[in-house]
């Protein structure tokens, strides 16, 4: 979905968009974390322009399907992130240089054509709002280290070793 810039005005414009379960399937990318929507993602979008930019302030919600990142089982996290973007037409170029960019710079989102492409905006925004380690539950106790058996649904059997493998030399040691 695209939103033509060219049609906003210092009055913001409201828009809704609901994305479905199987948009995500149809996005290229690295799906190891995010595996797909559970839920649609309903998004709500308000873009004025401000002088040369475009303002841009949205929120989504929905649930999306992870990978927990202990014992790799998939489960369903929710996400409801606000965000703010500054949006800026690229100047166009006349030739190879450098641009310096400002601290203000920075916060701004810089755009090829005068047009928003939502399905974009919106993926970024989701993987923004992901925690930085996806847990299923706070006392996930992952995977053994030896069988690989998920320590959630059972115990296993393997024979840990204390202490850190890097001083395991230390042990044939004869003290005098």
């Amino acid at each position: 979905m695209r939103v033509d810039l060219r049609h906003i005005s210092d009055e913001p414009r409201h828009f809704d968009f609901t994305f479905q379960p199987g948009w995500w399937e149809g996005m290229e990318g690295d799906d190891q974390v995010v595996m797909g929507l559970e839920s649609p993602i309903i998004v709500w979008m308000s873009i004025r322009k401000e002088g040369t930019y475009f303002a841009l302030d949205a929120s989504l919600k929905g649930h999306i399907k992870v990978r927990c990142d202990r014992c790799l089982e998939p489960y369903t996290l929710a996400v409801d992130p606000y965000f703010r973007l500054i949006l800026s037409l690229t100047p166009p170029q006349e030739g190879p240089y450098e641009l310096a960019l400002g601290q203000e710079d920075l916060s701004m989102r810089f755009i090829e054509e005068p047009a928003l492409n939502v399905d974009e905006m919106v993926r970024e925004q989701i993987y923004l709002s992901l925690p930085m380690k996806c847990l299923c539950r706070k006392d996930c106790a992952g995977l053994c280290p030896v069988c690989g058996e998920n320590l959630n649904l059972s115990g296993c059997t393997c024979r840990r070793e204390i202490g850190h493998p890097a001083f395991s030399k230390l042990k044939d040691l004869k003290l005098k």
